[in-house]
């Protein structure tokens, strides 16, 4: 099978074409024909190795999966021995992490869930790592309810842009950060109010939010709390901290201030489940949720998909298909 495999860490540069043996499935993995994938901002920085302290657990001197990708949405070819609850020909969509930028992969049903039904495998494969970390941080760690004032900083991206939808259908009243040039698409999705943020800085204004999504780390710990109410909840979804530790000093800062305030400083480390694949694909069905895509590339122009995907702003998301 045709794969994009990364021996070094790199730019995009280090990424090539190969051919693969085919997987097969153990225990409760199934055997997936991808249809289609996409981008997210995990598959940037494991491409190029950065926070450094991520080495620790993908590899030291290069990855240790080769494949490069995460987001999946194709059909079971093969089931292992252990499965139970998906069936050959079934057309799933999830993450995987044996790498999806191929022809095939593989990957456990519990991290996988049935396709939506009204949407393209395209579509679906824009859907599980952004739309479930947005999920769990509006349901789970800021427990969005209606009337709450919401404010998502990043709203253009990938997460950003299932987070507006989310926050909106829990019933928040919804603030989206973001450039002009992605002001539109914010309304469209849901968003009461926009700010651009090139012109204006919402930590200095006199507004005060109940919940704060960050998943750009723009601002100071600080700067969020300000406008955030007394009893508000922060959710950190991103942050700064150099090449060497990347957010995570930010988010042990977070810790120990929230121990001292009444205010939740929440970070947020998103987790694949099944089920929470299940919650989107009935507000997808629903049509309650949309994924937003802006560029599509074929598998052999993966490099160039995600050159793009580092050097610009995009708008939703990237797709790369592999059957077309």
């Amino acid at each position: 099978m045709q794969a994009i495999t990364q021996q070094v860490y790199g730019d995009s540069d280090t990424l090539e074409v190969s051919d693969q043996p085919i997987p097969t499935p153990r225990g409760d993995e199934v055997l997936i024909r991808v249809h289609a994938a996409s981008i997210n901002a995990a598959d940037w920085l494991l491409m190029r190795g950065e926070p450094y302290m991520i080495r620790l657990a993908f590899g030291l001197r290069g990855p240790r999966v080769a494949i490069r990708g995460r987001d999946v949405a194709g059909t079971v070819e093969a089931v292992g021995p252990s499965t139970r609850h998906l069936s050959v020909g079934d057309e799933v969509y999830g993450e995987v992490s044996a790498g999806s930028f191929a022809q095939y992969t593989v990957a456990s049903e519990t991290v996988l869930a049935r396709k939506p039904h009204t949407i393209s495998f395209e579509q679906a494969a824009a859907v599980p790592v952004a739309a479930t970390t947005a999920l769990q941080a509006i349901r789970d760690a800021a427990k969005v309810k209606p009337g709450d004032r919401v404010l998502v900083n990043g709203a253009s991206g990938g997460v950003g842009s299932f987070a507006v939808q989310l926050a909106k259908a829990f019933g928040g009243d919804v603030t989206a950060v973001c450039s002009t040039r992605n002001a539109a698409q914010a309304r469209v999705l849901g968003a009461n109010k926009v700010i651009d943020y090139r012109t204006s800085n919402f930590t200095t204004t006199a507004d005060r939010y109940d919940v704060i999504i960050d998943l750009v780390g723009n601002h100071s710990l600080h700067e969020y709390r300000r406008v955030l109410t007394p009893k508000g909840t922060l959710v950190l979804a991103s942050g700064t901290g150099g090449r060497v530790l990347g957010p995570l000093g930010r988010m042990l800062a977070a810790v120990i201030q929230g121990a001292f305030t009444s205010q939740r400083l929440v970070p947020l480390a998103s987790s694949p489940r099944s089920a929470d694949l299940d919650v989107l694909r009935e507000l997808i069905d629903a049509g309650t949720l949309t994924a937003s895509i802006e560029k599509t590339y074929r598998l052999t122009e993966t490099a160039a998909a995600l050159r793009y995907f580092g050097e610009q702003h995009a708008q939703g998301k990237i797709v790369i298909t592999v059957i077309v």
